[in-house]
């Protein structure tokens, strides 16, 4: 931790907040302190906009290879720490090491992804159908950015954010989780190492989210929010940014659908469900949340599941063969206590896990339910922890209308050998990604993002790049 910075990153310095005051990052698998960051207020967030909008103009009129080539340095550093940054994340947030290191290389795959498409942003030309005017059409960054990441995947979500920006020539101020701010600002280190000019990545990490993010959405000077986090926030922040008509793009909660039809293979389907619900200890936004299982198949798909889900060993993550780690702090773990809870008294069946272990940290065992209520609460509340809710079903119909019955539509699961139905069930699903036959859909190559009150646009893929551009449309005379 001795070589991790700890106070905010501004104009390309290393400074205290204003008030000197700093914040707690805790240890999720002891509770204990790691150590203490900068805790910025107003007048820091105003200091990073000011370094943020100082350097907007030059940062837009440089060469796009140069921006490329700087992403590509970051992409190579971060390739070349990815033990130093896994162990940094696990200090922080608690997923085992094995896990901290693939989020590294997912996290450093959007540097090397917004690389190549820095030196792709593209424009148009042609005549207008009067004939009079010629159509110009050009594309420019969309100016001073406010960025806010999540603490699940602090190294990664930061990244799919800062790599599109610095590719389209914007600005940004970032405020990570406050429970996981050192690899924000590691990343922020090593983007300085590559050559990123002061000014155009400002960090600022706060327990103060509302002082500091509310002034800059109304001040009229930020052009474009980008945010990860809960709906609930999403909706908070969407008002604040109303007032100056700040461009955004959300990426909000989950409650994906995992759906089992009789003709699956079982195999791919419990491989499947382990990936898409103890990804992360189920601290994804991208979870399985209610599986759907054919009333044929439930028993022993529930049976398998179980076996699987109860040989995981749960421990700090940093200890050697542990699988699942502590989940974030204690209001988290009591809240999937209490759903989990909830879900029994109704009458469901505890096939494994269920009881929190003693000892200091915030464990919860991998857990099956089967036999859930529909009424439960964890059907429409976002678990956020490793439990796997178990329903059944006898009819196509009737579990898409089930499965799209929630404001969410992030991303849904369908396991069929079928073609036919495969493509017919996943073009039902209200979401924005469906994994067929696969636990898995991030990918730095394909756009991430749901429908309803999952989110609005899209990061990743060719489309990421998209929202931190605009279009400009020149007229000129023909003749």
């Amino acid at each position: 931790m001795t070589d991790t910075p700890t106070q905010l990153f501004i104009g390309g310095a290393w400074v205290d907040a204003a008030d000197g005051a700093t914040m707690a990052v805790d240890d999720p698998a002891t509770g204990e302190i790691l150590c203490h960051v900068a805790d910025a207020g107003p007048k820091d967030a105003q200091r990073a906009e000011d370094a943020a909008v100082a350097a907007q103009e030059k940062w837009a009129r440089t060469a796009p290879r140069a921006r490329s080539e700087i992403l590509r340095r970051a992409y190579e550093i971060i390739v070349e720490r990815t033990d130093e940054l896994a162990h940094l994340m696990t200090a922080e947030m608690g997923k085992p090491l094995a896990e901290a290191r693939g989020e590294v290389a997912y996290a450093a795959e959007f540097f090397r992804w917004f690389s190549e498409e820095a030196v792709r942003i593209d424009g148009g030309h042609g005549t207008l159908p009067d004939g009079r005017n010629r159509m110009l059409l050009s594309r420019r960054p969309v100016g001073p950015c406010l960025l806010i990441t999540p603490w699940n995947f602090p190294l990664a979500m930061g990244t799919r954010k800062i790599g599109p920006a610095i590719a389209a020539g914007c600005t940004m101020v970032l405020k990570p989780a406050p429970q996981t701010p050192l690899s924000s600002l590691a990343l922020a280190a090593i983007l300085k190492e590559a050559g990123l000019p002061d000014g155009v990545l400002n960090v600022v990490t706060t327990s103060r989210a509302g002082e500091v993010c509310e002034p800059l959405l109304r001040g009229g000077r930020i052009r474009k929010l980008s945010f990860t986090g809960s709906t609930g926030v999403g909706r908070l922040l969407l008002a604040q940014s109303a007032d100056a008509v700040v461009r955004t793009s959300m990426e909000l909660g989950g409650n994906a659908p995992f759906i089992v039809f009789e003709d699956a293979d079982l195999d791919k389907a419990v491989d499947g469900a382990m990936v898409a619900k103890m990804r992360n200890m189920g601290e994804a936004c991208t979870a399985a949340n209610r599986f759907f299982v054919h009333t044929s198949v439930v028993e022993e798909f529930g049976r398998r599941l179980a076996e699987r889900m109860g040989a995981l060993i749960v421990g700090p993550g940093t200890r050697d063969g542990v699988d699942v780690g502590p989940l974030i702090d204690r209001n988290g773990r009591g809240k999937v206590e209490e759903l989990v809870a909830d879900a029994v008294e109704r009458g469901a069946r505890v096939l494994v896990g269920g009881r929190t272990p003693e000892g200091p940290g915030s464990f919860y065992p991998p857990t099956v339910l089967t036999g859930v209520d529909s009424g439960s609460r964890l059907m429409d509340t976002e678990i956020f922890g490793p439990v796997a809710a178990i329903l059944t079903f006898d009819d196509e119909d009737e579990v898409v209308r089930r499965a799209n019955d929630t404001p969410w539509g992030l991303v849904g699961y369908v396991f069929t050998e079928g073609l036919d139905r495969a493509l017919r069930v996943s073009e039902r699903l209200e979401v924005g990604m469906v994994g067929l036959n696969t636990g898995l859909v991030s990918n730095p190559a394909a756009p991430f993002g749901g429908v309803k009150q999952s989110g609005l646009g899209r990061e990743g893929g060719r489309v990421g790049i998209d929202e931190f551009l605009e279009y400009q449309y020149l007229a000129v005379p023909v003749g």
